[in-house]
């Protein structure tokens, strides 16, 4: 079988799940050339597993200061350059489209007729999941971005859903350092974070941020470009995460038993609903602006217990490669009945499986 992966660029959520199954293709023996888009290829970072990649500009969104900016989104995308890309993509030597939200390699299979599979977070909105924040335009985005064939969507929990669990690279076990907390707000205003964390002493912030440090930082801050392997190795020894309502990071967390505070990107209904889900599950507190008295409580606040996912990339293949496509449902039951979620949430949903 020879695969096209089409992955969404926007944000490294999509590029993790990636580096999880991308192994598993390779052990697998499976041929697969790699498509990213979403942001300029000079921005990506440890892509030696993708081999010679290819990168298109495609579809992204624009931020200013923690919010999304429809006017900036509608500047900064180029819908004839899109199209071009989409018409120009040939997909003849390919039995099959994988696709992470990826506009280019989705349309172009609807348009020559192949087999589309997608695998992302933004699936499971078509399902019964905690929603809030949604506006007209989400529903149309999420139908039209990035069609597919087969849906599959990925979720914390089932929510009685044929939903799958996160797929989650292993990340080594750590001792915790008592009062460090990671801290990643990628769409906030660097100034703002150190306004937001300068105040409270006695905890150690680690901040990882894609601008330079705004001049000099006090003591209780340190400040980080993105290297995946020191994110890592802070996200195993702190003892909690203040970061966006993004998905795999926070699944990262929940897996090491972090606690989490976040900070949604507001008018983005995908982070907003993120930020519902696990107040629901009891597994995050959240705040909609950047306060350091709701910071300071909790700090205070007890951890979490860590939870049980399995290991996604080899299932989710062997599903691929048997050609059970339509099979949705036995796959999901698969994937949940290794999973093993925290005593307090076995009541939520629990009718699913």
């Amino acid at each position: 079988m020879r695969i096209l992966y089409g992955v969404q660029g926007t944000g490294n959520g999509h590029l993790t799940r990636a580096r999880v199954i991308a192994p598993a293709l390779a052990r697998a023996g499976v041929e697969v050339d790699y498509l990213f888009s979403g942001r300029p290829r000079e921005q990506f970072f440890d892509m030696e597993p993708f081999g010679d990649f290819q990168c298109k500009r495609g579809l992204s969104f624009a931020t200013r200061k923690g919010q999304i900016s429809l006017l900036g989104t509608a500047m900064d995308n180029k819908l004839w350059a899109l199209w071009q890309d989409v018409r120009t993509l040939d997909l003849s030597g390919y039995d099959l489209v994988l696709n992470d939200f990826e506009p280019i390699s989705a349309w172009a299979a609807r348009r020559q007729g192949k087999p589309c599979i997608g695998i992302s977070h933004q699936n499971a909105f078509n399902h019964k999941v905690p929603i809030t924040g949604e506006r007209w335009h989400n529903r149309l985005i999420m139908k039209y971005f990035a069609p597919t064939s087969v849906a599959l969507g990925c979720h914390w929990h089932h929510f009685g859903c044929d939903l799958l669990p996160p797929f989650i690279e292993t990340i080594e076990p750590a001792a915790t350092e008592s009062g460090k907390i990671l801290v990643y707000l990628p769409f906030e205003e660097a100034s703002d974070i150190v306004a937001l964390l300068a105040p409270l002493g006695g905890h150690r912030f680690v901040v990882y941020h894609g601008s330079g440090a705004p001049g000099e930082l006090p003591a209780n801050l340190s400040w980080n470009g993105f290297c995946r392997e020191g994110f890592q190795r802070d996200l195993a020894s702190c003892s909690g995460v203040i970061c966006s309502a993004g998905f795999e990071l926070v699944s990262e967390a929940l897996v090491l038993g972090k606690k989490l505070l976040l900070k949604p990107l507001q008018g983005q209904f995908e982070q907003l609903s993120n930020a519902l889900a696990l107040e629901l599950l009891g597994a995050a507190e959240s705040m909609k602006t950047l306060d350091s008295e709701r910071v300071g409580h909790w700090l205070h606040s007890p951890g979490i217990e860590p939870i049980e996912y399995p290991q996604m990339g080899d299932t989710l293949v062997q599903w691929l490669l048997a050609r059970r496509w339509h099979d949705v449902s036995g796959l999901c039951q698969q994937a949940w009945a290794q999973a093993k979620l925290p005593e307090a949430w076995q009541h939520k949903w629990a009718y699913a499986y």
